[in-house]
């Protein structure tokens, strides 16, 4: 299937603006053009977009995100230190459930606290926060 620009900014729910700034930085290549000058893009170029967002919804910046897809385009220049990247990666990745796991134990405490009667004048989650401070 072939998409001109605003058919694909819908199909991948993302601006325009987004498609030609990802051309502009090496994330997505130069497309191919109508006579009449308008940019058209393929299937491969939807798949691309979807990666790249859902791998910037996990975390990863335009620059991690750009180092990654020199593995998958096989790009020896972007490829050079993906496995010190992969290994700080794994390091942010794993501080970060380090964190997760924290803020989850922290919830059950003050859920606990709680003694299920919402309609205390006192909340003894705010007052746990309270003296946490």
């Amino acid at each position: 299937m072939r998409y001109r620009i605003s058919e694909l900014a819908e199909k991948c729910s993302i601006n325009k603006e987004t498609i030609r700034y990802y051309e502009r930085i090496g994330l997505l290549s130069e497309p191919s053009r109508t006579n009449a000058g308008y940019r058209v893009y393929s299937d491969d170029t939807v798949n691309r977009i979807h990666f790249i967002k859902r791998i910037q919804d996990l975390g990863f910046s335009l620059t991690e995100i750009n180092k990654l897809l020199g593995v998958v385009d096989k790009d020896n220049e972007r490829c050079r230190d993906i496995y010190d990247f992969v290994i700080q990666k794994i390091d942010e990745v794993q501080n970060k459930i380090r964190d997760l796991k924290r803020i989850e134990h922290m919830l059950i405490n003050l859920k606990e606290c709680c003694p299920d009667e919402k309609s205390l004048h006192e909340c003894p989650i705010i007052e746990t926060l309270m003296s946490n401070e």
